[in-house]
């Protein structure tokens, strides 16, 4: 995993309510466990008509959207089930963070997890975001704050544990990996084995 200290972009709005993993990626995209090329199926169904061709309304077609890393939804995103695949498919489309008034807390995991960083924002700064689409936003995860395009700058809550994996560019596998010769010297020390 790469260290995901600051990302700076513009953003795209799509302020739909409880949007749910299956609109995220639908099931029928499920059957592998590579995360690469899920991104050609985020929002399938509303991104695509039947046929495949694009619905040339929908905003992640829109030209204003090329090139945007940050996605600002609408409250409640990433309820349903706990596809991981949804956030696979969010980071192989080129989306690096998710800001919404309120994300699901098996997404919100899964996403810290992944180098998704989701941030969860109040009704006004959200109502700013949505009112201002394709503004340029930057967000520190070290210092977890999202600064607007105004220069305020908003904190946002994020676990500490998660923080530092990210900024450092580690998942939770190498995190215990790190710590190989204080774990084998606390085990030296147990009277007992398992």
């Amino acid at each position: 995993m790469q260290p995901v200290r600051r990302i700076t972009s513009r953003t795209v709005v799509l302020p739909t309510t409880d949007v749910d993993t299956d609109q995220i990626i639908p099931a029928r995209f499920l059957t592998t466990t590579s995360r690469d090329g899920l991104g050609q199926h985020l929002f399938q169904d509303w991104r695509f008509r039947a046929d495949g061709s694009k619905k040339e309304d929908f905003v992640l077609n829109e030209d204003t959207a090329s090139g945007c890393e940050v996605l600002v939804a609408g409250h409640n995103f990433g309820c349903g089930s706990s596809r991981e695949h949804a956030i696979w498919a969010l980071l192989d489309y080129g989306i690096r963070a998710v800001i919404s008034t309120k994300i699901a807390d098996i997404f919100r995991s899964n996403a810290l997890k992944n180098g998704l960083i989701p941030v969860v924002v109040d009704d006004a700064t959200h109502a700013a975001l949505v009112g201002t689409a394709g503004s340029e936003v930057s967000i520190d995860i070290a210092g977890a704050t999202l600064r607007l395009a105004d220069g305020s700058e908003i904190a946002f809550a994020i676990d500490a544990f998660a923080r530092y994996c990210l900024v450092e560019g580690i998942d939770e596998l190498g995190f215990l990996q790190n710590h190989g010769d204080e774990i084998a010297a606390f085990e030296g020390h147990r009277n007992w084995k398992p």
